[in-house]
């Protein structure tokens, strides 16, 4: 099986080819035209800032490309961030692939003494997944813990597949035809991560 994970300016492209390697596949990085087309599976991952990254893929095409490419795809963080029509992250314009907006995750006020628990931004840690949905989730169990870091999120929408609590409920992964995205970690949330990621190479 051919992997291509595209290759931009956004982080944790090292951790991804890691977590496929400990469930036996390997992978290129490129962002040649040619060898995305042409793979199995492409992932799009991401750490970073939207305007910055989307800057990076549209001086390259790589922005049309990913928007018609035909196997399935899978984004991770920003990534699935980017395949989304909006951020609010710096006011950015995105891929469009999915039809939800991305919003910035607004602390809620400390509870300390209270008994309310405050959530502050970025979330960085565990949650649960749940109301999972697609063979994208196959053998995993409803709320499952991920790893996640971020400080954006998309909405509840038609194309939600599972759902996150963290001050308010947000899509955790998005679904639309051969395009998959996660908001959280895979490659980074243990062996139901693994299960995730084995999933989508099998769709």
């Amino acid at each position: 099986m051919k992997i291509a994970i595209i290759k931009y300016n956004a982080g944790n492209i090292r951790s991804v080819l890691y977590a496929l390697e400990r469930i036996g596949y390997s992978a290129l990085v490129t962002d040649n035209e040619n060898e995305i087309r042409n793979a199995d599976k492409v992932i799009f991952p991401g750490v970073g800032e939207a305007r910055t990254a989307m800057n990076y893929l549209k001086e390259r095409s790589l922005d049309k490309l990913i928007c018609s490419l035909t196997q399935p795809v899978l984004g991770i963080c920003l990534g699935m961030q980017l395949m989304c029509n909006y951020s609010e992250e710096n006011d950015t314009v995105c891929l469009g692939i999915f039809n939800e907006e991305v919003k910035r995750l607004l602390p809620s006020p400390s509870g300390e003494g209270q008994g309310v628990r405050s959530f502050k931004v970025p979330q960085i840690g565990w949650n649960s997944i749940y109301n999972l949905k697609t063979n994208l989730f196959k053998n995993v169990d409803e709320n499952s813990y991920c790893y996640s870091v971020h400080s954006y999120y998309a909405s509840l929408g038609e194309h939600t597949i599972a759902t996150t609590d963290y001050i308010q409920p947000y899509s955790s992964a998005l679904q639309k035809n051969n395009f998959y995205g996660v908001q959280f970690h895979p490659e980074k949330s243990a062996l139901t991560g693994e299960t995730i990621l084995k999933n989508f190479l099998e769709i």
